[in-house]
């Protein structure tokens, strides 16, 4: 029974990754409201038994769908950050640049605009969704603010404001110019290049 216990728990962790995938384009594509349990499962080639298995409910799916894109992203940037820091990031150039290599190095994509709007818009919409989502989003802004926090002084660089109040204003241009260049139909490159020109600018802002 022991041997075989490594082997069930990788095929329940591959079951909820291909539920969780499948939810993604299908909640990107119609939205958490039209979407049901049954288009999920045929996406995903389960049965209903094997959704509930594993979730309670589609909101419930969802909200795990937020918290792995929240992890996969701070993931991400923290990485990059880790793997270029030998180089040094003492000037607001250098840090400006950081900006352009953590975009790369996260590689948003149509798919992940299209799932974020859908998650403000059902937070709007449903409190106890709400509830669910500012915790999630607050753990994203924290995450966001030390990694902020711990780059400016590492190399002795100075905040005009606070570093929470830099995160939400880093978070806010990047949620508002990607939605931007989607409505604009822009090929992901010029999104990305747009993207990260508005956040070097805002970095400018920021930094002393």
């Amino acid at each position: 029974m022991t041997d075989s216990a490594p082997a069930t728990t990788r095929r329940r962790e591959n079951t909820r990754t291909r539920l969780m995938d499948a939810a993604a384009e299908v909640f990107a594509e119609v939205g958490i409201d039209a979407a049901s349990v049954e288009a999920v499962c045929e996406r995903a080639g389960f049965t209903r038994g094997a959704f509930y298995s594993n979730f309670a409910s589609k909101e419930e799916l969802f909200l795990a769908l937020c918290a792995r894109s929240a992890e996969t992203t701070i993931a991400a940037v923290r990485e990059r950050v880790t793997s270029i820091e030998d180089r040094g990031l003492n000037t607001a150039d250098d840090v400006m640049q950081l900006v352009h290599e953590v975009l790369e190095a996260t590689g948003e994509d149509r798919l992940d605009v299209l799932l974020g709007a859908e998650t403000r818009l059902q937070a709007l919409r449903n409190p106890e969704f709400a509830q669910a989502y500012l915790a999630l989003n607050q753990g994203l802004g924290e995450s966001v603010t030390h990694l902020v926090r711990d780059i400016a002084e590492a190399r002795g660089l100075s905040l005009r404001v606070p570093a929470d109040v830099a995160t939400e204003l880093l978070l806010s241009v990047w949620v508002s110019t990607s939605e931007t260049a989607l409505l604009l139909r822009q090929a992901p490159a010029l999104s990305r290049s747009g993207l990260a020109e508005r956040l070097s600018q805002v970095v400018g802002l920021i930094l002393e």
